[in-house]
């Protein structure tokens, strides 16, 4: 009945106690509460929210439901970046290894896609044979010997957030500025960081749809990231339309060796170099921002970038021929162009349709034991702002499967006027 009670009490909107939060991740991640039990008391929350001492009591309770990872002995700045998701959100597989290449090391635990948002976990798996389950005893060697190394959740590490992650992922419950905080900082704060920068994004395609709600959670984040001594600063970004030009596992990890070639669409180029830009300030590397985004492009030019990435790539059971040559992964039984039917300005993107299209095209879950199929996805062949003549290319579908509205949803989804539009902001706020 005490499960009940504490499912009660958060219903009713009343604050729970430390030994109450502690009480529930203790026995739902040991099993002794079911799933069913769970989802009521996240739908709960979600709806009743929490207060701040209540949010740190819950990130504290899910980073000591496992193992943490001492680095202590591993010399350098240990600094990590997180984004609360997006549409074709790729920055963490050029920045880690990017930023590592410039000497900081970067120890980073990723989650899984979300609702219409990818995740860092399943874009490198699309790679054949990369592993993000590693003992902590290989993590802690690939931060010592090749500077950054990039895990998920597992039994040992965080195992409250790789199960509330998940069932969060299909009850409608993600969207929580309390459940974000804890989800994201209790797996932050194992990595024993010295600093982390938060990429909060805003917009038609973020789970914070407007800048009042990022900015809450930005706050929110920062204040409980300070009470664990843990240096973080949060920039509130554009999700109004897909980050790059690509979207869906294997092409996000396409376009993202593109970039740490030394090409890519602006968007990602700058907001990879602008967030790397503040790791290295972290680092005590500069305080002078333009003087980092200087650092990071010449290693960007230089190849490094790319040649850490292999590394990554290599260290982790990857098969390395496939980034050296991405023509060789299979591609998607049927490739849709679909072309404009009008002249004008692309006015407006619906970014969550583009990113819950993606799922319905095999690239995302709908449940947590569906698979993923990593060849699905989107590419986009025009922006915000941009102009688009009749008959040129709009967008390229990439699927296994046909799904017979499939042109309609992309026509529907990009809102074309006469009128010329401004692109959108991309650097929003930052906040410290």
């Amino acid at each position: 009945m005490f499960t009940y009670q504490i499912i009660a009490n958060k219903r009713d909107g009343r604050a729970l106690t430390k030994a109450e939060i502690n009480y529930i991740i203790r026995n739902y991640t040991n099993g002794k509460i079911p799933d069913y039990q769970m989802a009521a008391w996240l739908m709960a929350i979600y709806l009743q929210d929490m207060n701040f001492e209540e949010t740190s009591c819950l990130t504290t309770a899910m980073l000591h439901s496992g193992e943490t990872i001492n680095l202590n002995d591993i010399s350098g700045y240990k600094i990590d970046k997180h984004s609360t998701g997006g549409v074709g959100d790729k920055i963490s597989l050029i920045l880690a290894p990017l930023v590592a290449a410039a000497g900081v090391k970067v120890p980073m635990i990723s989650g899984r896609g979300l609702a219409h948002t990818g995740g860092t976990l399943d874009k490198l798996e699309s790679i054949p044979g990369f592993r993000t389950t590693l003992s902590t005893e290989e993590f802690r060697d690939n931060i010592k010997n090749i500077g950054v190394s990039i895990i998920g959740q597992s039994e040992k590490i965080v195992p409250a957030d790789k199960k509330i992650y998940a069932l969060r992922d299909t009850t409608a419950t993600i969207d929580s500025i309390p459940l974000i905080t804890a989800s994201i900082l209790s797996k932050k704060l194992a990595e024993d960081l010295n600093g982390l920068v938060l990429d909060i994004k805003v917009g038609n395609g973020a789970f914070m749809r407007d800048e009042k709600h990022a900015e809450a959670l930005a706050q929110n984040m920062i204040e409980t990231a300070k009470l664990n001594n843990l240096k973080a600063i949060a920039l509130l970004t554009d999700m109004s339309q897909p980050l790059g030009n690509m979207a869906g596992n294997w092409l996000e990890v396409k376009e993202s060796i593109q970039v740490l070639q030394g090409n890519g669409a602006d968007d990602l180029m700058e907001l990879t170099l602008t967030l790397g830009a503040h790791m290295l300030i972290l680092a005590d590397f500069t305080d002078n921002l333009g003087e980092a985004k200087d650092k990071l492009k010449k290693i960007l030019q230089s190849g490094k970038a790319f040649e850490k990435f292999l590394e990554l790539i290599q260290a982790q059971g990857g098969d390395i021929s496939f980034i050296k040559n991405p023509d060789k992964y299979p591609k998607a039984k049927y490739i849709i162009d679909i072309y404009a039917k009008e002249n004008g300005y692309i006015q407006k993107i619906d970014t969550k349709e583009i990113g819950t299209l993606i799922v319905d095209l095999g690239g995302g879950r709908r449940n947590i034991s569906d698979k993923i199929d990593f060849s699905a996805g989107i590419e986009l062949h025009k922006k915000c702002g941009d102009r688009i003549n009749t008959g040129e290319k709009l967008a390229t579908i990439h699927t296994n499967k046909l799904l017979p509205d499939v042109k309609q949803r992309i026509y529907n989804s990009i809102e074309i006027s006469l009128k010329p539009s401004e692109k959108p902001q991309l650097l929003i706020k930052i906040i410290k």
